[in-house]
C-alpha cells in the first residue's frame, strides 16, 4: 500500500452494519484496522454518510432503501435526479454518487447500485456486493461533494449494511469476503 492510500485508510471509519445474525457473523471476518461491526440498524450508527445498495435507476422502495426513504424523504428523489443528470438515467453497477440526506445525521447517503432492476435475485457467483463497495471506497477517496470539498474530508465514518444480501438474495459469507476485498483493492490490506 502506498503511503497514501494508507493515510486515507486511516482517516476512515467504516462501520459495516447487520440487524441479522448471519451477516454479522459474516462481518466479524472483515478485520480491518478502521473496520468495525455494528450489530443493529444502520440508522443507529453515528456517521457522516450512509450506503445504498441500489438498484441502477434509483428506486427506493424495498429492504434498506426503504428504510432511507422513509426516514429521509426527499432523498429518492434526489438520487434519481443525480442518476438522470449525471449518468443519463442509469447508474451502472460498479459506480456511485452521493447525495444529502436532508437530516443532520447521517448527512449524506451514497447510492451504490447492486442490481440494475430493482428486486432482482442476483446469480450465486455475482461480482457486485465487490463492484458496489469498490465504487463507494473509489468515491470516498477522490470523489468531491458539489462545493469542491472532497469527500474524505466530510465522511469520516461511514456505515455500510449488507450489499446484496437483502433481495438480492447474496449470501453473508460471499458479501463480507467481497466487501474485504474491495477494501483491500482500494486501500491496501
Amino acid at each position: 500500500m502506498t503511503g497514501t492510500a494508507r493515510a486515507q485508510a486511516d482517516t476512515l471509519d467504516l462501520v459495516l452494519c447487520a440487524v441479522d445474525e448471519p451477516l454479522a457473523s459474516a462481518w466479524e471476518s472483515v478485520s480491518r484496522p478502521r473496520v468495525r461491526v455494528h450489530r443493529g440498524s444502520v440508522l443507529d450508527v453515528d456517521a457522516q454518510a450512509v450506503v445504498s445498495p441500489a438498484n441502477s435507476y434509483g428506486w427506493m422502495r424495498g429492504g434498506i432503501d426503504g428504510v432511507y426513504a422513509r426516514s429521509f424523504p426527499r432523498v429518492e428523489e434526489s438520487v434519481r435526479s443525480a442518476v438522470l443528470a449525471f449518468h443519463g438515467g442509469e447508474l451502472p453497477v460498479g459506480e456511485a454518487l452521493v447525495v444529502a440526506t436532508g437530516a443532520a445525521s447521517p448527512r449524506w447517503l451514497i447510492s451504490a447500485p447492486t442490481m440494475r432492476e430493482p428486486s432482482t435475485v442476483l446469480p450465486p457467483d455475482t461480482v457486485h456486493p465487490f463492484l458496489a463497495a469498490r465504487a463507494v471506497f473509489r468515491l470516498w477517496r477522490d470523489g468531491v461533494f458539489d462545493s469542491g470539498t472532497p469527500i474524505r474530508d466530510g465522511v469520516r465514518t461511514l456505515a455500510m449494511p449488507g450489499l446484496g444480501t437483502g433481495v438480492g438474495g447474496v449470501s453473508a459469507s460471499t458479501c463480507a469476503r467481497q466487501v474485504a476485498a474491495a477494501w483491500d483493492e482500494t486501500f491496501g490490506d
